[in-house]
């Protein structure tokens, strides 16, 4: 045996009943004891109470979307998911096992990511127990190694990835900042298979923190700026290029003034210093002399 095996259960009201009909007995042979002095009477009166005790033992209740796994001195026996008022042999150990979805919010871990910074991660996993064979004797507590192993395969998937990326044509390299949901997916998989042999189904997996370390913090923002001001500063100067050209074209084509090499180099040079300036240009206007 080596997965679940669902078994139905008795009804326990009939057993309830019985059980009252052992404790009624009792009382009537504690009334008869006291009325005949008879000893024979405290032999069924042991017993009555022996009976009474076994069966309200057998009795348990099953919540919706809880189960009971039935052992045996050490034998696995079944479980019981169907929720009702139920009886079973009182010598099963019934243990309760929750079918419930349940959250489990990660600590942020300090990890290295694929470039070697260091960063901090946390995840969020929604995950409900599937096989209660396994999450009672695959692993010794099931619970727990949920938490570690949802610990295990965060880390691994920090040191799998970089961060984040500075090569704006690099766009075909997975980073956990920008490939989120291609990041939750391969976390997800990763705990599926993690979770297997505690019989545990991952319903969603998702990073829920995810930053440089404070130390590299500054000095990696400034990094992500300097970037950014590159791009914008690359983007002018094409624009102005651009735009210095079919000036150029356009006076030539119209014939409204003839520039040797040397006005053009001037113009040229006003031109891209207006364009690409950060700062509005001041035009100087010859008056004459």
């Amino acid at each position: 045996m080596d997965s679940e095996k669902t078994r139905p259960a008795m009804s326990g009201y009939p057993m309830l009943a019985v059980a009252t009909l052992f404790v009624a007995g009792a009382v009537y042979s504690v009334i008869r004891l006291k009325v005949t002095g008879d000893g024979l009477w405290i032999g069924d009166l042991i017993v009555m109470i022996l009976l009474a005790i076994l069966t309200l033992i057998g009795l348990f209740v099953v919540n919706p979307n809880d189960s009971r796994v039935l052992v045996l001195f050490g034998t696995y026996k079944g479980t019981v998911k169907k929720n009702g008022f139920f009886w079973a042999n009182p010598f099963y150990s019934k243990k309760r096992i929750t079918l419930r979805a349940r959250n489990l919010n990660g600590d942020k871990l300090k990890v290295n990511d694929k470039a070697g910074n260091p960063i901090e991660i946390a995840a969020v996993v929604v995950w409900q127990v599937e096989d209660t064979f396994k999450a009672s004797f695959e692993v010794d507590n099931y619970e727990e190694y949920v938490v570690v192993q949802s610990e295990a395969a965060v880390r691994h998937l920090a040191g799998s990835y970089p961060y984040d990326t500075f090569d704006d044509t690099d766009d075909e390299v997975l980073t956990l900042r920008a490939g989120t949901d291609q990041v939750n997916q391969v976390l997800e998989k990763e705990l599926t298979a993690r979770f297997d042999r505690a019989g545990v189904r991952v319903i969603e997996a998702r990073l829920s923190h995810l930053a440089y370390a404070p130390e590299i913090a500054e000095a990696m923002l400034r990094r992500q700026q300097a970037s950014a001001v590159v791009a914008a500063r690359t983007q002018i100067v094409n624009g102005a290029v651009s735009m210095v050209e079919l000036a150029l074209e356009k006076l030539a084509e119209k014939h409204v003034v003839d520039l040797d090499e040397e006005k053009k180099a001037e113009m040229v040079s006003n031109l891209l210093v207006v364009l690409c300036s950060e700062s509005s240009a001041t035009p100087v206007v010859n008056a004459g002399t």
